[in-house]
């Protein structure tokens, strides 16, 4: 799920000033009370500018609301001597030096800041992902939940002094200085460098040049660094392939395996994934490979082509940027299209994955195009629609492949101008914000335009009959059998951004599930709009008869309900299957669709 602020090496002229000038340390040897003991050092002088300590209300690739500034307490400031000098909360998030006559004098900041995983808040939860955790033999930190900064001083460079056991092993893509603190040249960039250490594994490979570090921390050691790498080696290689120039150096993975599955994060330089502990399978695996790809992607996108919103990332007022549907969207078709074209998935489970995003896509508001989502990310209107960036975007970027595939002959599809863009703009080089679509059309062809009018812009639905035909393959909406087969025995909506139980069949309905009952747990496991498609999967794929716990809530109560799987009519949604009577023209440009990584 996904970061957007990604300017790694580059550091504006106004910062360096500062350069090696402002020193944090993390005491993380201290890990009591699930707080973070966070000591800033200045050497440098502030000025009135700088009068204001800023926490992160976001972060970028959020796409939330997080108010860093509530889990903060005992801020203070100190002179040369130690001398404490007066300061103010101002806002949620906000600390103020209250004589701006001794702001010149500020050279040291103390705070302690809680842990957001088992930090109770009333709204505005933070996801797992994004959040920061403190156990005694591990600590997530991702900088937002640690970290703030002076106003005016957002690009200034800084160090990171972590104190932590011996026995630890650290994972982050930081890199390390002589006097053996981690340097981040921004704020940006220490949000943009999640720090996981602990009792870790570790494991490393070569990517074309690139080293590539995989980090793991297993509850009960049951997933190893090793196991994952040996899993997702192929997928390293497909997207190798699939991006024509290569734009990192280095990238880091971090896996966190303990109790709960959220998802993951992306970075420039690293993603982060948690996930509940579970024995290493086959299916785990490539259910681990498949986020891993997605996350991996982004290195292209929001990485090298991005607007100016995301470069200039607001952390003091969320600010939106309409292009949303580029880096989810186009990130998620991306890492399915390069796992099919390097031969890693067949036809037949990308037509599953297809078939699963239009169902979810189903399942959200269809009057809400991809802009409006975009653009309403950070509401409480928005975070209910939010899920189907991932589900609608990845159809809208397929479809837009297949466009581009026919009008250029085969020739240049939505992966060779992605790479085009790649080049055009990179790290250091935004887009305009209001521009972007007019830019993408003149790149390509003027038929552009009416696509993102329709499928962008505005919601009209998606043509996946006519536009798959162009590569002769048959799509069907529906179609019903005599089979029986499995089923949860109730459907599921997101009416207001909580999963509900809808139509419950009689034999659930005798067990105690009611219309619109809340989802709550699934054998335990708490489900949320970030795990739902993971945990709601998993049961999904169980035999008739499986029996398991599900937990709802009715109003104020929370109801536990005897379970289980049952049968029923196989209806057959989104089917797609190859044409044996398509033409040649179709033959052709499907195999064009199939194999393009030249």
């Amino acid at each position: 799920m996904r970061k957007l602020k990604l300017i790694i090496g580059f550091v504006v002229a106004a910062s360096l000033a500062y350069a090696q000038d402002l020193h944090y340390t993390v005491d993380l040897n201290d890990r009591s009370e699930d707080t973070f003991k966070v000591t800033l050092m200045l050497e440098t002088k502030l000025s009135e500018e700088n009068e204001i300590f800023q926490f992160a209300a976001t972060a970028p690739g959020t796409y939330q609301i997080m108010d860093m500034g509530r889990f903060v307490s005992d801020f203070k400031a100190f002179d040369k001597k130690d001398r404490e000098i007066a300061t103010e909360q101002i806002g949620t998030n906000q600390y103020k030096i209250s004589d701006s006559k001794k702001i010149k004098k500020v050279k040291k900041i103390t705070y302690n800041i809680a842990e957001t995983w088992d930090t109770e808040v009333e709204e505005n939860v933070i996801y797992k992902m994004c959040g920061s955790s403190i156990e005694d033999d591990n600590v997530l930190i991702n900088g937002q939940t640690v970290f703030g900064y002076f106003s005016g001083m957002q690009a200034a460079p800084m160090t990171i002094k972590l104190q932590y056991p011996d026995e630890w092993e650290v994972g982050t893509a930081l890199k390390l200085n002589e006097e053996g603190a981690y340097v981040a040249e921004s704020y940006d960039h220490i949000v943009d460098s999640p720090i996981l250490l602990g009792r870790l594994t570790k494991a490393s490979t070569d990517l074309g040049g690139a080293a590539i570090d995989i980090y793991t921390y297993s509850k009960t050691d049951m997933i190893a660094s090793s196991d994952l790498l040996d899993a997702m080696e192929e997928m390293l290689d497909a997207a190798r392939a699939f991006v024509v120039n290569f734009p990192v150096d280095r990238y880091t993975f971090l896996f966190h395996f303990e109790d709960e599955s959220w998802g993951a994060w992306e970075h420039s330089y690293s993603s982060e994934y948690i996930y509940a502990e579970q024995p290493w399978t086959p299916d785990f695996a490539a259910s681990i490979t498949s986020t891993a790809a997605h996350e991996f992607f982004h290195i292209i996108t929001p990485l090298n082509i991005h607007s100016e919103i995301i470069e200039q990332f607001n952390f003091v007022e969320p600010t939106p940027s309409e292009h949303l549907w580029l880096y989810e969207g186009v990130t998620e078709w991306a890492s399915d299209l390069m796992q099919l074209r390097y031969g890693m998935i067949d036809l037949d489970e990308m037509f599953s994955r297809l078939q699963e995003k239009l169902y979810i896509n189903a399942r959200y508001d269809s009057a809400y195009s991809l802009s409006k989502l975009s653009l309403t990310s950070y509401t409480e209107e928005g975070q209910k629609q939010y899920g189907n960036i991932y589900m609608r975007g990845a159809l809208v970027a397929g479809l837009l492949d297949i466009r581009l595939l026919e009008l250029s002959n085969g020739e240049r599809g939505l992966r060779e101008v992605v790479n085009q863009l790649s080049e055009k703009y990179g790290a250091d080089q935004a887009f305009p914000e209001d521009k972007f679509f007019e830019v993408f059309v003149e790149m390509t062809y003027p038929e552009i335009a009416d696509f993102f009018d329709k499928y962008v812009k505005n919601a009209n639905p998606l043509p996946m009959k006519e536009y798959y035909a162009k590569l002769g393959i048959n799509y069907t909406e529906k179609i019903v059998t005599k089979n029986l087969v499995p089923s949860l025995g109730y459907g599921l909506a997101v009416p207001n951004g909580q999963i509900v139980i809808t139509n419950p069949t009689d034999s659930l309905a005798t067990l105690g599930a009611v219309e619109n009952d809340v989802l709550y747990k699934i054998n335990g496991t708490e489900v949320s709009l970030q795990n739902a498609r993971m945990v709601i999967g998993t049961l999904s794929q169980q035999p008739i008869g499986y029996e398991y716990s599900l937990t709802v809530k009715r109003g104020e109560e929370e109801v536990e309900i005897a379970s289980r799987i049952v049968g029923k009519q196989e209806t057959k949604e989104h089917i797609f299957e190859l044409d044996e009577d398509a033409s040649e023209e179709a033959v052709a440009l499907r195999e064009k669709w199939l194999t393009n990584l030249d």
